[in-house]
């Protein structure tokens, strides 16, 4: 009994002791990389790896029914599914002064992920994206003939085809095979639905604007312009020299360019 009772008091000593020395953080700053419409996490590999290199934490999550999860494609996912899920995994990784990194289509989604936990964020990082505020939706920006053709899709509740992986600047032979390979239908409701935010866009947050000038996608200029017109709120604008799959094509001076942003 004596004995019990020994082994007791040293197991609850051993406990307490442990419980008194925590893992230690990493306190180097952490990127969350957001892909764009028809890609996945997978569009970030050489960029991810380099900012890894450069002893960085770095997520990059695939979306609700793209990439790996587009067996999850179903009506129900819009862009508020989306920002379900990089607030999901904010939380759920504990993740706090996050640099948050949208492409594309995915400036709507860090928008939206900004107007909710704007706490565990510190600054939000626009890579050639769209900028939709409260009210609007991605088909909204775009030019009448694609918005017509955009609304037939979701009238009849049809996912949308990727686009020529050229339009994104992608042309190297093997690179266009291997991203062709990867990219998915965009789940309809993505486009369809509307941004709505709570509070001031980007939510008091650091923005950043980072343009791919060569060749620029007409939408896209549209959006850099608004970007450096913009009276109401300060940003921070930059260019790279490349097309819109920035992370594909500069995958090096992407990533020398957003850990020049740390701060």
């Amino acid at each position: 009994m004596k004995q019990l009772r020994t082994l007791f008091l040293l197991l609850l000593m051993l406990s307490s002791t442990l419980a008194v020395y925590p893992q230690s953080q990493n306190s180097r700053p952490t990127y969350v990389l957001i892909h764009g419409a028809w890609h996945g996490g997978w569009c970030w590999q050489d960029v991810a790896q380099r900012l890894i290199d450069a002893h960085y934490n770095v997520y990059s999550p695939t979306l609700t029914g793209l990439g790996e999860r587009k067996h999850l494609i179903q009506p129900s996912v819009d862009i508020d599914t989306h920002v379900q899920d990089i607030v999901n995994l904010i939380e759920m990784e504990d993740l706090h002064d996050v640099y948050l990194v949208g492409h594309s289509y995915a400036g709507a989604v860090i928008a939206g992920v900004a107007d909710r936990i704007p706490s565990r964020l510190h600054k939000l990082i626009f890579l050639d994206a769209m900028i939709i505020e409260d009210g609007q939706s991605p088909i909204s920006l775009q030019p009448e003939a694609v918005r017509k053709v955009q609304l037939k899709n979701i009238q009849k509740k049809e996912n949308f085809a990727p686009f020529d992986v050229a339009l994104f600047g992608v042309t190297a032979p093997q690179m266009v095979s291997w991203v062709k390979d990867r990219l998915s239908p965009q789940p309809y409701g993505t486009f369809a639905q509307r941004l709505h935010l709570k509070n001031q866009y980007g939510n008091g947050l650091p923005l950043v604007y980072i343009a791919c000038t060569d060749p620029q996608l007409p939408i896209m200029k549209q959006m850099s312009e608004k970007v450096r017109a913009d009276q109401k709120l300060s940003w921070e604008y930059l260019e790279i020299a490349t097309g819109h799959d920035a992370m594909l094509t500069e995958p090096k001076k992407l990533a020398d360019m957003l850990i020049g942003l740390v701060d």
